[in-house]
């Protein structure tokens, strides 16, 4: 087991390579852009990739989250046949809907506020679907082969490359919107050119409707799920500027920002746990396995929750080159940073709790369960917001996160039940409780600076070694792990 959680953590941090470096790349685009195009251009840029990110969903329909599960299937030897059904289809319907868009590319246009100088960007936009969708399929191969530390490389060189050509091409060849998206265009084809290996390899002309029908029944309900889960992301946004003003919008946004702390952990760890539960599904110690995966998760995310939540004022105050991490002026919404990282945290759990839905080949509930937490979310934003303001937002959004996992587990439960160290994660909370009360209620603000927030970090490591919570084999354990 030790073995298997060692390997677990590797790539975890591998994958975290890309995750961290490629965000951190992306970040430095945000202040390029908008230091170089208008208002109005960088609208167009933000809303055709709010378009990108949705499509995605629409182009793979669930059958990445099939590939996931059915080519770790024993009684699927065919490793070819497996990897073309899906490719196959994806690649007819995405020159269909490719086509469709084409078609209705000017109220599209016109929806996103785009000029008909910009119709280039849609045609743009189409191609580095494609790409990137083609490339879908090759890329979880990578994850299911192990082969974290290629998938990382091939990830951080599409991100370079498209910083790269982004700078050359809009600052040196003044190419405007154009470059933005040609830049990304060539990464996405780099990205296509470094995965066509794979197809060589497994790619073959051959289709199969048993197999086709059942990716379909166990992916399609990720297309309505998946269109939930973004909006869950972002429908916090326009009711937050209709109860409040753009002034506390503005400051939301780049505190809810800083979230991405923890959102980083989560998505790392995410690459690495899917295909580590559906290799290790068959083994007789899986679910002891996955409960301890579970605990350590819950632990190092709660690491982080605590630790940020009691820095927070002090890290966006940090001064580099005379500029903070985020301006002065946004610094009073600070307090919702800790309800930010909770419901990633919480987000973190369901991706946890997904495990039971794909071993058992049950994804029917989970539309049913994406829907009713993005009508928390809705119905908590109008509740929250005018009592709380923008921290109501922060809450509704934890509050939809919280539903969320809660509907994984009780669905997973049932089919592939764990016997969760309920107790340790009980201690865990009581422990994160504790901190709270001494941070929030007991210790005057006045008193508050560095050194009592360290002792208040050590004192809550310190309880989850007297709790019991990190028990001394682990701890132990763990130092063995860090120095290998």
């Amino acid at each position: 087991m030790i073995e298997k959680l060692r390997q677990l953590t590797k790539e975890t941090v591998i994958y975290g390579i890309s995750t961290i470096l490629g965000r951190f790349l992306n970040f430095i685009l945000v202040p390029f852009y908008t230091n170089i195009f208008i208002p109005e251009e960088y609208g167009i840029i933000t809303n055709v990739y709010a378009l990108i990110a949705i499509l995605n969903v629409v182009f793979l329909y669930g059958l990445d989250s099939s590939y996931l599960k059915f080519a770790t299937e024993v009684d699927l030897k065919d490793k070819k046949l497996v990897f073309s059904v899906p490719t196959i289809t994806i690649l007819v319907s995405t020159s269909i809907i490719s086509m469709l868009i084409i078609f209705v590319q000017e109220p599209i246009m016109g929806f996103l506020s785009i000029g008909t100088d910009y119709s280039f960007v849609i045609l743009l936009s189409l191609l580095i679907l494609v790409f990137d969708t083609l490339a879908v399929i090759p890329f979880l191969y990578l994850r299911l082969e192990n082969r974290a530390v290629l998938f990382t490389i091939i990830k951080v060189s599409n991100i370079v490359i498209n910083v790269a050509l982004n700078i050359v091409l809009i600052v040196g060849f003044k190419w405007g919107i154009e470059g933005v998206f040609v830049s990304n265009l060539t990464a996405s084809l780099f990205s296509l050119m470094c995965v066509l290996p794979i197809y060589r390899k497994l790619f073959v002309f051959r289709f199969d409707k048993r197999i086709f029908r059942r990716f379909i029944r166990f992916g399609l309900p990720y297309l309505p799920a998946g269109l939930a889960s973004i909006f869950i992301q972002v429908i916090d946004r326009p009711i937050v500027e209709q109860l409040t003003d753009l002034n506390q919008l503005g400051i939301y946004q780049a505190n809810y920002k800083l979230g991405i702390f923890m959102m980083l952990f989560v998505s790392m760890f995410q690459f690495a746990w899917q295909p580590f539960f559906l290799k290790n599904a068959k083994d007789p110690h899986a679910k002891e396995l996955f409960a301890k995966v579970f605990t350590y998760f819950t632990i190092t995310g709660s690491l982080i929750l605590v630790t940020l939540s009691l820095f927070i004022d002090d890290i966006v105050r940090i001064s580099i080159l005379g500029r903070h991490l985020i301006g002065t002026a946004y610094w009073s919404g600070n307090n919702i940073v800790p309800i930010v990282l909770l419901g990633y945290l919480f987000n973190g759990f369901h991706v946890i709790f997904s495990a039971g839905l794909y071993i058992k080949e049950k994804s029917d509930s989970v539309p049913v369960i994406m829907g009713i937490s993005a009508i928390v979310n809705i119905g908590a934003n109008f509740l929250l917001i005018p009592v709380w303001g923008i921290t109501g937002a922060a809450a509704a959004t934890l509050a939809s996160y919280i539903v969320m996992a809660a509907g994984y587990y009780i669905v997973s439960q049932k089919l592939y039940f764990i016997k969760y160290e309920v107790l340790k994660i009980l201690k865990l909370a009581i422990s994160i409780g504790c901190i709270g009360i001494l941070y929030y209620i007991v210790i005057p603000e006045e008193s508050i600076n560095s050194l009592t927030k360290g002792l208040m970090t050590f004192l809550f490591i310190l309880l989850l070694i007297l709790t019991g919570v990190i028990s001394k084999k682990e701890y132990e354990g763990f130092k063995t792990f860090i120095k290998r």
